[in-house]
């Protein structure tokens, strides 16, 4: 886990993304009307972890269990219970099983985690897995009076998906956090209708789609690579 080795892994094109993630959200802060300091630190933790996921470095997964820390906080402030619980009693645990996961499952001798195809027995897992998860958190929600009740179960479900997926090393990880990133756009974006100084959160899960993209397609490459490699020797 050498982030220096780690930072000089990324690729020209990644590194101009995770830049352009990291100024584009800052500039939005700081246009904000209500400037937000956890909020920015959130956002540019969250836009740091998803380049180091697209590279499949465990790195990613630490900086994912602190965004999901800084993002329940800041979802609690404006009663999202879901988010909060979600990100607090699921993504952060599952990303810490991850990076278990991923360290013992390097690929050969390279920071980089071998990229596994799920089994039958794991995809219908994951199809059952969410569904009970997904309704047992809309019991709570329901309780608590969540706002905008449906998107915030629809969110707990493509948050779990994704992160099942993660913990197994799947590139469809990569669609379902993309996924789970257009219904946050839109939470927040009812959010922000209340109070403006959420508008960058927007900015943000918008910056968070466009990198979860890529992470699938380099996913791709990478299983691509592997198994080319694989055959080689």
């Amino acid at each position: 886990m050498n982030i220096t080795k780690a930072l000089k892994n990324l690729t020209k094109f990644e590194i101009t993304l995770w830049i352009s993630s990291v100024v584009i959200v800052t500039i939005s802060f700081f246009l904000s009307q209500k400037f937000n300091p956890l909020t920015l630190v959130a956002s540019l933790t969250g836009s740091t972890a998803l380049i180091f996921v697209a590279k499949g470095n465990v790195i990613g997964q630490i900086l994912t269990i602190i965004f999901s820390i800084f993002y329940a906080i800041i979802s609690f402030q404006f009663c999202y219970y879901g988010e909060m619980i979600t990100y607090l009693g699921m993504t952060a645990p599952i990303a810490l099983m991850s990076v278990v996961s991923w360290l013992r499952h390097p690929y050969k001798d390279t920071a980089e985690v071998t990229v596994n195809r799920l089994s039958r027995i794991q995809k219908i897992t994951l199809i059952v897995l969410t569904i009970v998860v997904t309704s047992i958190f809309y019991i709570i929600l329901k309780a608590f009076d969540t706002p905008n009740l449906f998107l915030s179960t629809v969110s707990i479900a493509t948050s779990f998906s994704a992160s099942y997926l993660m913990l197994f090393r799947s590139p469809a990880y990569a669609l379902a956090y993309a996924g789970n990133d257009v219904v946050l756009i839109i939470l927040w974006i009812l959010a922000s209708l209340s109070n403006p100084s959420f508008i960058p959160v927007i900015i943000c899960f918008c910056i968070f789609f466009i990198n979860d993209i890529y992470g699938f397609f380099n996913w791709q490459k990478m299983k691509k690579n592997q198994k080319v490699n694989l055959h080689h020797q």
